[in-house]
């Protein structure tokens, strides 16, 4: 029987996974090279993505935009981001994080570069299992050293 996860939040469980995970991964990427043990990463943590936001969306009771911006609340859990929200409508969802403890605390790991797989491509597959037909668009992040990461969700 598995732990209830829910009680730790969402920061805290990216940092326990980080000190396991980000290791394992800088192994495998010197002993089997970086591009495919990325790729592999990616892939796997995309996957496990998807099924949060599928298993998000039935929590919610639907999958409409709106509820996603609710379900996004757990994330921002005790600081952990700053956001400005710029848009909420029935089909768009477009908001800006203007500090991000995520990348923060990736950087203080060592593991700023690994952030990206690690965390920030989670977000395109977690919405794609949320409900598959919205779409992220986001052309920055900190965690690559801009001044934001520019969320732009949109619902076909």
């Amino acid at each position: 029987m598995g732990a209830d996860l829910t009680q730790i939040n969402l920061l805290t469980r990216r940092e326990i996974e980080a000190r396991i995970a980000g290791p394992l991964i800088a192994a495998f990427i010197e002993e089997f090279g970086r591009e495919k043990v990325l790729e592999v990463s990616r892939r796997v943590i995309g996957s496990m993505a998807r099924e949060t936001g599928f298993h998000l969306a039935k929590k919610m009771g639907d999958d409409s935009i709106r509820s996603f911006a609710k379900a996004l609340e757990a994330w921002g859990a005790g600081g952990a981001y700053e956001t400005v929200e710029l848009e909420l409508s029935d089909t768009r969802y477009f908001f800006d994080i203007k500090r991000c403890r995520y990348a923060e605390m990736y950087r203080e790991l060592g593991l700023q570069e690994l952030g990206v797989t690690l965390s920030c491509g989670r977000d395109f597959e977690l919405v794609k299992g949320f409900n598959p037909r919205m779409r992220l668009q986001r052309k920055k992040t900190i965690m690559e050293n801009h001044d934001r990461c520019d969320f732009r969700i949109t619902l076909e």
